[in-house]
């Protein structure tokens, strides 16, 4: 047998370089792969979170030191000063606010007159600096006796005095230290605005309205010396309320009673949740006869035919729990009505 072998054909056209480019490419993406896979893994997927810039505490958005406080132990100290001590703590206690203060000169023998009180009431700035007026309730300056009276007796006080003095300084701006300038000026007493109107209290409650004698009965029994049993039939539900517990008085009148409007004044009670706002003037005397003017406000409302008592300015109703009495203790009886 012949052995057989290929036979080859001639090929008139050019050899294509497909299949060639092809294989190149295969081996090329398998050489690629691990790279690839790399650099997959290191790249991220996403958009990359970046943290948020931690504010910084600027120094310029700091609130200003208020000088109220400091001009008012200013003033303190000073008028328990005396030159005649100046290394004593007071002085210098005031020389570390200002180091220029003068202090001062009293007479041999006389009694250091501590301020009873001080309290600041007003303060006014510049672009120089702030001002302070400091209110000081003081024992009175000893009246000096005559020089030519053979036997001088000893000076009297007139009893404690209401003194004004205005400290001027410097600072304080951007949370700085404050500094006082020098001692303190004394002024007359700052103004105080007229006598406003009576405002929306335009109505006046008569005393034989219903809710003249509801208000007589709250206010006997609030007053009670703190013995408030029953206090709570007379609130609205859910209020409560506490009475001052070192309250004393034997007697309580109802003076006078307005209203913010007309419906409070009538003799019979309204519809139910009709509310009023009013003002009671009231006079109360304690136990060793003094008779002390209060005035209070407080918002009414009708329920169930009857005034109740929803809010009492200056205390927290519905927060605050009622102080009363044991259910089984009885308030001690207050004379007086509504006039």
């Amino acid at each position: 047998m012949r052995r057989s072998r290929p036979e080859t054909v001639p090929v008139s056209g050019t050899v294509s370089s497909g299949p060639r480019l092809a294989r190149l490419g295969a081996w090329a993406a398998l050489a690629a792969g691990p790279l690839a896979l790399a650099v997959a893994l290191v790249m991220p997927r996403g958009p990359v979170a970046q943290a948020a810039p931690v504010p910084q505490a600027d120094s310029a958005s700091r609130l200003p030191a208020d000088p109220a406080g400091t001009a008012a132990l200013f003033v303190e100290l000073w008028l328990r000063s005396d030159s005649a001590e100046p290394d004593s703590p007071v002085a210098a206690a005031l020389r570390s606010m200002a180091p220029s203060v003068q202090l001062p000169k009293r007479v041999r023998g006389e009694a250091t007159p501590g301020a009873l009180r001080v309290m600041p009431v007003r303060t006014a700035s510049s672009p120089d600096g702030w001002t302070v007026v400091v209110a000081a309730l003081t024992n009175a300056v000893p009246l000096a006796p005559a020089a030519s009276s053979p036997a001088p007796e000893p000076a009297a006080s007139t009893g404690p005095v209401v003194r004004y003095f205005a400290v001027s300084g410097t600072g304080g701006r951007d949370g700085g230290p404050l500094g006082v300038s020098a001692s303190p000026a004394e002024v007359s007493a700052p103004e105080t605005a007229p006598e406003t109107a009576a405002g929306p209290f335009s109505h006046s409650v008569p005393s034989g309205a219903a809710l003249s004698a509801s208000l007589g009965e709250f206010l006997r029994t609030y007053l009670a010396g703190g013995q408030g049993a029953g206090l709570e039939r007379y609130l609205s539900p859910g209020v409560r309320l506490s009475a001052p517990a070192a309250a004393g008085y034997v007697r309580v009148d109802v003076e006078d009673v307005v209203a913010d409007t007309e419906r409070a004044g009538g003799k019979e009670v309204p519809a139910d949740g009709t509310r009023a706002r009013l003002r009671v003037r009231v006079s109360g005397e304690d136990r060793g006869g003094t008779r002390w003017p209060l005035v209070y406000q407080l918002e009414v409302t009708t329920r169930a035919g009857r005034w109740e008592v929803g809010a009492l300015e200056g205390e927290a109703a519905g927060a605050a729990a009622p102080s009363v009495a044991p259910s089984g203790s009885v308030a001690a009886p207050v004379a007086g009505g509504a006039r």
